[in-house]
């Protein structure tokens, strides 16, 4: 399980610097973790990290288009709170104005199918699968793609490919893999590299799991960046409105982190919940996010 070559390294710069710069990013929320989102401060956070205030300013630049103070304030729980009480009903708005008002919105270049229920029944007997582990700005991405789309992306943590190897092909066991880093790359570069966002080329996933995780995930799609739903909201646009667990739980159970937006998720009260791959990198991604939106 190898990832890119020096070959691969040079065509695809864009990603290879996030994923260093991510590193940083992921020191510098743990800092934000300890520290509070107001960054009073900003000698002493970019001292923590080793860095000049300079430094540390370009770097979040870079990485996400805000500066560390910015950046703070995007992944604040009273941010998220703050997008719950002007967006209460979410979903619904979205669906009313339609998703085209915004200009650089993710979601507008994702289109996807659920596989028939069979395919699951049968943990993806019959369904080739080709992966790769690439870079991205929120550390190394392992993707699975069929020839109907992504299914699955997940990240490493701690340079263990294999456990999020492990985590993935898990849902499908009967599922043939073939690791192809040529064919992925390109995949990776128009899912993580906002310039190669295209409306008339939209990222295809496809959904595989029950028709309620399916119906769950597509709800997800619906969550445009800058915005946050909560458990309950999501229940609600499901027809299951006192089933939040149940929803919750089809959340954690996504497959395809980050084209599918769990990370927009909270809890009632705004908090930020858990996921998958780690509270740090959802704070990331919030924050990364929210630089993107601004642009």
């Amino acid at each position: 399980m190898n990832g890119m070559t020096q070959n691969e390294e040079t065509a695809f710069p864009r990603l290879v610097r996030a994923g260093a710069d991510y590193e940083k990013v992921r020191q510098a929320i743990a800092y934000l973790s300890n520290h509070g989102p107001d960054v009073a401060d900003l000698a002493a956070f970019a001292s923590a990290l080793d860095m000049t205030p300079r430094q540390l300013t370009a770097l979040f630049r870079r990485w996400c288009g805000l500066t560390p103070t910015s950046f703070a304030r995007a992944v604040a729980l009273d941010h998220a709170r703050r997008l719950l009480s002007q967006k209460a009903s979410v979903l619904d708005t979205t669906l009313e104005v339609g998703l085209s008002s915004t200009s650089r919105l993710h979601d507008l270049f994702v289109t996807h199918e659920a596989m028939p229920p069979g395919i699951w029944a049968r943990r993806g007997e019959g369904l080739q699968m080709t992966w790769g582990v690439v870079p991205s700005p929120f550390g190394q991405a392992i993707i699975f793609a069929t020839p109907y789309g992504v299914a699955g992306l997940g990240f490493v943590e701690n340079g263990d490919i294999r456990a999020a190897y492990d985590d993935l092909t898990g849902r499908w066991p009967a599922a043939r893999f073939r690791q192809d880093q040529g064919a992925i790359l390109p995949l990776a570069a128009r899912i993580f590299e906002p310039e190669k966002w295209q409306a008339d080329q939209p990222v295809r996933v496809v959904l595989i799991g029950t028709d309620f995780e399916v119906r769950v995930w597509e709800t997800l799609l619906k969550i445009p960046f800058g915005t946050a739903a909560t458990y309950g909201k999501l229940a609600e646009t499901v027809n299951r409105p006192r089933a939040a667990r149940a929803v919750g739980a089809a959340v954690g159970r996504n497959p395809i982190s980050f084209v599918v937006p769990c990370h927009r998720v909270v809890g009632a009260s705004g908090k930020l919940t858990g996921y998958h791959w780690g509270m740090a990198r959802k704070r990331a991604i919030l924050g990364w996010e929210a630089g993107i939106s601004r642009s």
